[in-house]
């Protein structure tokens, strides 16, 4: 029985949101309390969105934008599990498999290090991947440019895939 051979792709995602009047900011699918909300045409997890990039961008298959147009008023609001999901499940119909996802989200405020295990469960949840392949961290930017300034939230994500050939 020949053994199935893999070739491994990493892929990047880049994410950026402003901040508006609200209670709370969604950051890969947790509700954390704030004096802001992020806006955006879904939810605006500026984490999740980075990361579905980097899983799109590791398939060489567009981006969120690609796959679910701002201006499609359907998913006005969405939950952005449902962009992650679609992302999984293109590795998945590909007979892929995602083998680590690591995400840092920029700002000032909120905190992120008190939250970071409860998004790596909801991540994990999403995209039924150990949590120990999941990394989840936060850095500020020194005051430094518009994250500094508190006027949005940032985030890079990094996803490596195996695909067969």
């Amino acid at each position: 029985m020949n053994a199935m051979q893999y070739e491994f792709r990493t892929g990047n995602g880049y994410d950026v949101h402003a901040f508006e009047e609200g209670a709370a900011v969604i950051l890969c699918g947790i509700s954390i309390p704030h004096k802001y909300k992020l806006k955006g045409h879904s939810d605006a997890d500026v984490a999740m969105h980075a990361l579905t990039d980097a899983i799109y961008g590791a398939l060489a298959d567009g981006d969120i934008g690609t796959h679910f147009p701002p201006s499609d008023p359907q998913w006005k609001g969405a939950p952005s599990d449902i962009f992650l999901s679609h992302a999984n499940k293109l590795i998945i119909e590909r007979e892929g498999k995602l083998i680590h996802a690591d995400i840092t989200i920029i700002c000032e405020y909120p905190k992120i290090s008190p939250h970071c295990l409860a998004m790596k469960k909801q991540l994990s949840d999403i995209l039924s991947l150990d949590m120990d392949r999941i990394s989840v961290k936060a850095t500020t930017s020194e005051k430094l440019g518009f994250t500094g300034r508190e006027e949005g939230i940032a985030s890079i994500a990094t996803a490596t895939i195996a695909l067969p050939f």
